[in-house]
Protein backbone atom coordinates (compact mmCIF):
# COMPACT_ATOMS: atom_id res chain seq x y z
CA UNK A 1 0.00 0.00 0.00
CA UNK A 2 1.37 3.39 -1.05
CA UNK A 3 1.02 6.56 1.03
CA UNK A 4 -0.75 8.16 -1.93
CA UNK A 5 -3.48 5.50 -1.69
CA UNK A 6 -4.11 6.48 1.93
CA UNK A 7 -4.06 10.16 1.02
CA UNK A 8 -6.73 9.52 -1.61
CA UNK A 9 -8.71 7.47 0.91
CA UNK A 10 -8.62 10.41 3.35
CA UNK A 11 -9.76 12.86 0.65
CA UNK A 12 -12.69 10.64 -0.25
CA UNK A 13 -13.48 9.90 3.40
CA UNK A 14 -13.60 13.56 4.42
CA UNK A 15 -16.07 14.20 1.59
CA UNK A 16 -18.16 11.20 2.67
CA UNK A 17 -18.06 12.28 6.34
CA UNK A 18 -19.15 15.77 5.28
CA UNK A 19 -22.02 14.27 3.27
CA UNK A 20 -23.03 12.00 6.15
CA UNK A 21 -23.01 14.92 8.63
CA UNK A 22 -25.29 17.03 6.44
CA UNK A 23 -27.60 14.35 5.08
CA UNK A 24 -27.81 12.25 8.25
CA UNK A 25 -28.26 9.25 5.98
CA UNK A 26 -27.10 5.83 7.12
CA UNK A 27 -23.33 5.46 6.91
CA UNK A 28 -23.74 2.35 4.80
CA UNK A 29 -25.78 4.35 2.26
CA UNK A 30 -23.18 7.12 2.12
CA UNK A 31 -20.40 4.55 1.74
CA UNK A 32 -22.24 2.79 -1.10
CA UNK A 33 -22.94 6.10 -2.83
CA UNK A 34 -19.30 7.18 -2.70
CA UNK A 35 -17.91 3.83 -3.80
CA UNK A 36 -20.26 3.60 -6.78
CA UNK A 37 -20.32 7.25 -7.87
CA UNK A 38 -16.75 8.43 -7.20
CA UNK A 39 -13.53 7.48 -8.95
CA UNK A 40 -11.78 5.07 -6.58
CA UNK A 41 -8.73 4.41 -8.77
CA UNK A 42 -5.66 4.45 -6.54
CA UNK A 43 -7.77 4.70 -3.36
CA UNK A 44 -7.16 2.40 -0.39
CA UNK A 45 -10.84 1.46 -0.25
CA UNK A 46 -10.51 -0.55 2.96
CA UNK A 47 -8.96 2.48 4.68
CA UNK A 48 -11.68 4.76 3.29
CA UNK A 49 -14.30 2.43 4.77
CA UNK A 50 -12.56 2.30 8.13
CA UNK A 51 -12.26 6.10 8.34
CA UNK A 52 -15.89 6.68 7.41
CA UNK A 53 -17.38 4.01 9.66
CA UNK A 54 -14.89 4.71 12.45
CA UNK A 55 -15.66 8.42 12.57
CA UNK A 56 -19.40 7.76 12.36
CA UNK A 57 -19.37 5.18 15.15
CA UNK A 58 -17.13 7.23 17.45
CA UNK A 59 -18.40 10.75 16.73
CA UNK A 60 -19.47 11.44 20.33
CA UNK A 61 -16.13 10.31 21.73
CA UNK A 62 -14.20 12.27 19.08
CA UNK A 63 -16.24 15.42 19.69
CA UNK A 64 -15.64 15.21 23.45
CA UNK A 65 -11.89 15.05 22.80
CA UNK A 66 -12.07 18.12 20.57
CA UNK A 67 -14.40 20.40 22.54
CA UNK A 68 -11.97 21.41 25.34
CA UNK A 69 -9.51 22.72 22.75
CA UNK A 70 -11.90 24.84 20.70
CA UNK A 71 -11.88 28.62 20.67
CA UNK A 72 -15.61 28.67 19.85
CA UNK A 73 -18.70 26.56 20.37
CA UNK A 74 -18.61 23.23 18.57
CA UNK A 75 -21.84 24.12 16.77
CA UNK A 76 -20.04 27.12 15.20
CA UNK A 77 -17.37 24.99 13.53
CA UNK A 78 -18.11 24.67 9.83
CA UNK A 79 -19.24 21.25 8.58
CA UNK A 80 -16.11 20.98 6.41
CA UNK A 81 -13.81 21.70 9.35
CA UNK A 82 -15.77 19.25 11.53
CA UNK A 83 -15.34 16.50 8.97
CA UNK A 84 -11.61 17.18 8.74
CA UNK A 85 -10.88 17.37 12.46
CA UNK A 86 -13.07 14.37 13.19
CA UNK A 87 -11.14 12.31 10.64
CA UNK A 88 -7.75 13.48 11.95
CA UNK A 89 -8.81 12.92 15.56
CA UNK A 90 -9.94 9.42 14.67
CA UNK A 91 -6.51 8.69 13.24
CA UNK A 92 -4.72 10.29 16.20
CA UNK A 93 -6.79 8.33 18.70
CA UNK A 94 -7.59 4.99 17.13
CA UNK A 95 -4.89 4.39 14.52
CA UNK A 96 -1.66 3.93 16.42
CA UNK A 97 0.12 3.01 13.17
CA UNK A 98 -0.37 6.56 11.85
CA UNK A 99 2.29 8.94 13.23
CA UNK A 100 0.74 12.05 14.80
CA UNK A 101 2.71 14.29 12.41
CA UNK A 102 1.18 12.48 9.45
CA UNK A 103 -2.36 12.80 10.84
CA UNK A 104 -1.90 16.52 11.52
CA UNK A 105 -0.27 17.20 8.15
CA UNK A 106 -2.99 15.32 6.30
CA UNK A 107 -5.62 17.32 8.21
CA UNK A 108 -3.92 20.56 7.19
CA UNK A 109 -3.77 19.46 3.55
CA UNK A 110 -7.45 18.49 3.60
CA UNK A 111 -8.31 21.91 5.05
CA UNK A 112 -6.31 23.61 2.30
CA UNK A 113 -8.14 21.54 -0.32
CA UNK A 114 -11.70 21.76 1.03
CA UNK A 115 -11.88 24.43 3.72
CA UNK A 116 -12.20 28.17 3.75
CA UNK A 117 -9.15 30.38 3.29
CA UNK A 118 -7.71 30.03 6.81
CA UNK A 119 -9.21 26.65 7.72
CA UNK A 120 -5.79 25.03 7.69
CA UNK A 121 -4.65 27.35 10.50
CA UNK A 122 -7.66 26.41 12.62
CA UNK A 123 -7.17 22.68 11.94
CA UNK A 124 -3.44 22.87 12.69
CA UNK A 125 -3.97 24.75 15.96
CA UNK A 126 -6.75 22.47 17.16
CA UNK A 127 -4.91 19.24 16.35
CA UNK A 128 -1.69 20.56 17.93
CA UNK A 129 -3.58 21.27 21.16
CA UNK A 130 -5.20 17.86 21.06
CA UNK A 131 -1.87 16.06 20.63
CA UNK A 132 -0.22 18.02 23.46
CA UNK A 133 -2.99 17.01 25.88
CA UNK A 134 -3.13 13.31 24.98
Amino acid sequence: MKPSERRKARRLAVQAIYSWQLSQNKVSDVEHEFLTEQNTDGVDVAYFRELLTGVASKTSQIDELLKPHLDRKFEEVSPVEKAIVRLATYELTFRKDVPFKVAINEGIELAKAFGAEDSHKFVNGLLDKLVKHK
